[in-house]
């Protein structure tokens, strides 16, 4: 590992690199939005087209008439919608800008015979061009509920802008329309059709127009989102996964979440040498991945390297969540981005712990309880499971997940009992002496992923809700004692977000700061379990290891965390389980039983 500070790098590289290179393209986005939004004023206030703004408003195309009024309408909307593309490079959105701009500028000078409009519009396509390099980014993953978010946008604001449309000709309308009349005059001329609503002269046709300019946008935009080839989601391939087994029996020794780029959910570049990985998933726009990269440290960089590349292309916000210290170093002295404490890890060294002493009381005296009440532990590698109890475990994690949707992303493999995945540990919890229920005598389960040859990481925990409490501190005791016997010198527990904040703000001496800071915390706790995953971790007595966030610019922070609450499942778009259909995943796990998602640990 160099000595080369992480934040002089970063300074030295910026200054080396001049001006972001995305500054001209939100420069571009700027002005189409200011053009779309003075567009759509332009063909809806019939008195801010003949106000002194007029000559401003006539950026494309003109606003007499009532086809013309339409046409500037819609094409502001098109603006609006095209500026986020502009501002993230987008090919596409480029080459719709050049083909709407001339076009737009023909409209306005055979409406309005204005060369004003005219200039402005062949000034606006000439900086397109100059600037086109700066437009190469690729289209990002697809998804068929692109178009039906698109369909929800669209008609709320065709809706909105159409009851706007409808008001502004107050003085040509006929009578004091009800605000119902009024929302029902728009629902109908989104769909071509006359409404309650009547006006003086050409006003009717106007205001016609431009609310089935509005219907054909929503209608043409959605269908173009659900009709278009849908790309592939984020797929690990056979061999993909094959070459990151190899990279692991090498070097997964230094990172505890090294066996969770596995998961299946995930894409990975590799390094030109072959000897270091990334996997990621793009979510919302953020290429987000997890932990350090996989491989041997000399070539990290390399990986690194095609992953920015990767981010560039497409123009994604590049993201690494959970990364160890080192990799936080070597991602921020490679790539001048900045790095973020985010919490800390709890390992356990085996040979360390004991349940004798003061400070585990009481974890020795719920283990003991739990074991009075008749529950016995059993320790195994999934390699040592049967076939039909394998089968079990994985329906009962299935029906204690407790959610509708899945979590997990940066610490959860998603899958139990994977052919591949032989060495995985699972704990169980069994109740011999009660009837046999639904899965047996099972009554709680923890799994956790080879962490090198002699650890393991912690993926899920489940139990039945009717079990008694304690299920998880008795597994992991289980498991801690059953370690030597299994060869394990190491467990990886639950990730503790914002861990140090929590600790030090109920100390003596925190200051104002620091206990508010704590207090948010607490309160937040409340739905996302932060303060009680770190006082569950404390329990064993670990070390902590801290993680850290990888990220650009302190403004992507917020646009980050959403990806990452997404990834791990804490918001999702899925629908609810009952509309689901069950589908197995492409490649089935051990005895062809397919493979189902069963995770819980998460940042």
């Amino acid at each position: 590992m160099s000595g080369e500070v992480p934040g002089r790098a970063s300074r030295v590289r910026r200054i080396l690199r001049g001006p972001r290179p995305e500054a001209v393209p939100a420069v571009v986005a700027r002005a189409c939005a200011l053009v779309g939004l003075v567009d759509i004023a332009a063909g809806v206030f019939p008195r801010f087209r003949h106000s002194r703004m007029h000559t401003i408003a006539e950026v494309l195309p003109g606003a007499l008439g009532p086809f013309a009024a339409a046409l500037s309408l819609s094409t502001g909307v098109l603006l609006l919608l095209l500026a986020h593309g502009l501002r993230r490079r987008k090919r596409r959105a480029w080459r719709a800008a050049v083909a709407l701009l001339p076009a737009g500028a023909v409209a306005q000078f055979a409406y309005r015979h204005s060369l004003v409009g005219l200039v402005i519009s062949v000034l606006l396509l000439v900086v397109l061009l100059r600037h086109r390099t700066e437009f190469e980014a690729l289209p990002d993953p697809r998804s068929r509920w692109r178009a039906l978010t698109n369909f929800v946008l669209m008609s709320a604001g065709s809706l909105a802008l159409g009851l706007v449309v409808v008001s502004a000709h107050g003085d040509r309308m006929y009578g004091d329309p009800s605000l119902a009349d009024r929302i029902t005059h728009v629902l109908y001329g989104l769909f071509g059709f006359e409404g309650p609503v009547d006006y003086d002269g050409p006003t009717s046709w106007t205001v016609g127009y431009s609310l089935g300019a509005l219907g054909l946008l929503t209608a043409i935009t959605t269908i173009y989102f659900a009709f278009r080839p849908e790309h592939p989601a984020a797929h690990l391939t056979e061999e993909d996964e094959d070459r990151l087994r190899v990279l692991l029996d090498k070097h997964g020794r230094r990172d505890s979440l090294g066996h969770f780029a596995l998961r299946r959910d995930k894409a990975v570049v590799f390094s030109p040498s072959g000897k270091a990985a990334v996997t990621y998933r793009v979510v919302s726009g953020v290429m987000l991945a997890s932990g350090d990269p996989i491989g041997d440290v000399e070539a990290w960089p390399g990986a690194i390297e095609r992953f920015m590349d990767e981010a560039k292309a497409h123009s994604w916000t590049p993201a690494v969540m959970g990364c160890s210290e080192t990799g936080g170093e070597v991602w921020t002295r490679e790539t001048g981005l900045d790095a973020l404490e985010l919490g800390d890890e709890a390992v356990v060294d085996v040979a360390d712990f004991s349940l004798a002493g003061r400070a585990m009381r009481n974890v020795r005296q719920m283990v003991k309880r739990i074991e009075r009440a008749g529950y016995e532990t059993r320790v195994r590698r999934i390699r040592d499971l049967g076939e039909n109890e394998l089968e079990r475990v994985r329906l009962a994690a299935e029906a204690w997940r407790g959610t509708d949707t899945e979590r997990g992303f940066s610490m959860a493999l998603g899958r139990i009992g994977d052919p591949g995945d032989g060495d995985c540990l699972i704990a169980t919890a069994h109740k011999t002496d009660e009837t046999p229920g639904e899965y047996g005598d099972l009554k709680a389960i923890l799994h956790f992923v080879p962490w090198g040859a002699d650890g393991v990481s912690l993926d899920l925990m489940r139990r039945d809700r009717a079990a008694d409490p304690g299920m998880n501190e008795l597994l992991i005791v289980a498991a801690l004692e059953a370690a030597p016997r299994l060869g394990v010198a190491r467990v990886s527990l639950n990730f503790a977000m914002f861990r140090a904040a929590l600790a030090r703000g109920e100390k003596i001496g925190a200051g104002p700061v620091l206990r508010a800071w704590r207090g948010l915390l607490v309160f937040l706790s409340r739905w996302f379990q932060i303060e009680s995953l770190y006082k569950f971790n404390a329990k064993f007595r670990p070390r902590w290891e801290p993680r850290f966030v990888v990220y650009r610019t302190s403004s992507d922070l917020p646009r980050i965390g959403l990806a990452a609450m997404q990834a791990e499942g804490f918001v999702t778009l899925a629908l609810p389980r009952f509309l689901r259909r069950r589908t197995s995943h492409p490649r089935p796990c051990a005895h062809g039983a397919a493979d189902r998602g069963t995770t819980v640990r998460a940042v």
